[in-house]
């Protein structure tokens, strides 16, 4: 018995045969299938119609374009004619500031040789000037150099002779109103620990109820002298192998950094005899 599926794969296997064979079969075939695709007659109709509306907006498009290029080379004939306006502005206003900037430079090269002249006459009066200063200044540095002499002999006669009746005086305040003995040591120091290399020491030693004060009597004390008191006081107290209870500088002149080298080192300072604590 013949099953549709035979029969469908006969129809497959025949069916080109019997179009080609059988016009009035490929007819009936063709009327069957005609609401499934175009007709050849109605698809080149179609294609031809197509083309048509193809070429008819491909000449709009050209025609736009042409349009388009036409606007464009008149703003660039435009853009073109401005620039070239613009450059014979330009052109004129260069000509115009070179030919004022030729007038200043020669009103400049004027007043640079007007100022020359003027600088040069006063370099020749200057330089007379200072011939004359010259001659003035070398007369006034030998008499300042024969007044310094004088001056320097003088004043270390002078200092040394107001340095030791400074401590006098001190020394005589503290004897009389503290009653304090004072005493100033003098010894050789051999290892040279105070000044760097051996020399003379002399050190104001204070005693009383049995206290030992290293004190520096001076009318003046700079920052150098406070070190060099501290290691004074340090030889002593070696030498004598008794540590000092207290070590005191009594000056009216003692310069703001020997101050703060003496808070650091411990060392009392006074300004006068008078202002000395006794406890």
């Amino acid at each position: 018995m013949t099953t549709l599926e035979s029969i469908k794969e006969t129809v497959k296997r025949e069916l080109p045969a019997w179009l080609e064979s059988d016009p009035s079969f490929r007819e009936a075939i063709l009327s069957l299938t005609a609401n499934l695709y175009s007709r050849r007659d109605e698809t080149n109709a179609w294609f031809h119609q197509t083309l048509e509306e193809m070429r008819r907006e491909r000449e709009r498009q050209d025609a736009l374009w042409k349009k388009n290029d036409e606007r464009l080379e008149r703003e660039r004939q435009e853009a073109e004619r401005k620039w070239e306006a613009n450059q014979a502005e330009l052109q004129a206003l260069r000509e115009e500031q070179n030919r004022k900037w030729e007038a200043n430079q020669a009103e400049l090269q004027a007043l640079r040789e007007e100022q020359n002249r003027k600088w040069e006459e006063q370099n020749r009066k200057w330089e007379v000037n200072q011939a004359e200063l010259k001659g003035l200044h070398e007369e006034s540095l030998a008499l300042g150099k024969r007044i310094d002499r004088g001056i320097g002999a003088l004043g270390a006669r002078w200092g040394l002779r107001s340095e030791q009746a400074f401590r006098d005086a001190l020394a005589g305040i503290l004897e009389k109103t503290f009653g304090v003995e004072v005493l100033n040591v003098s010894e050789y120091d051999d290892n040279g620990e105070v000044f760097g290399r051996p020399d003379q020491v002399e050190i104001d030693v204070l005693i009383k109820n049995g206290l030992l004060i290293l004190c520096e009597l001076k009318s003046s004390i700079d920052k150098a002298g406070m070190y060099i008191f501290e290691r004074k006081a340090r030889f002593y107290e070696r030498r004598h192998e008794r540590q000092a209870n207290r070590l005191i500088v009594i000056s009216p002149m003692i310069d703001s950094r020997a101050q703060d080298v003496a808070r650091r080192l411990g060392i009392e300072t006074y300004g006068a005899p008078e202002d000395v604590s006794t406890n």
